[in-house]
């Protein structure tokens, strides 16, 4: 297993009447990944957008390696939150309900920074 850590960007669309019940989810989603080792232990970011359609929530987090994605399919207590999570989200506008981008910091220099 690789040392370096992977930040992903979540996004999951989610059907309008499933709000409630997918916020209460992800409240279980981090806390299994630690629990099966696959995450850091920097809290997600997590944000609620809107689009037509209903609500999107973005979650960004960090796993432990590049190949957290793939083990996590093998975890129980990571798949007992995957399940219900997809069963919530839709595709929406052209876009699949659930996108999973690998993301990195990138450093912006502003006019006036020294």
């Amino acid at each position: 297993m690789s040392s370096a850590t992977q930040t992903n960007l979540c996004i999951y669309r989610v059907t309008a009447d499933r709000e409630d019940d997918f916020r209460e989810v992800l409240t279980r989603h981090w806390p299994a990944l630690r629990e099966a080792g696959l995450a850091t232990d920097r809290r997600p970011t997590i944000y609620l957008g809107r689009e037509e359609g209903g609500p999107v929530f973005y979650e960004i987090f960090e796993w432990t390696s590049p190949e957290g994605p793939r083990l996590a399919h093998e975890s129980p207590g990571v798949m007992a939150v995957w399940e219900p999570m997809g069963e919530m989200t839709e595709d929406r506008g052209g876009r699949p309900g659930m996108e999973f981008p690998v993301v990195a910091p990138l450093e912006i220099v502003y006019p006036g920074d020294e």
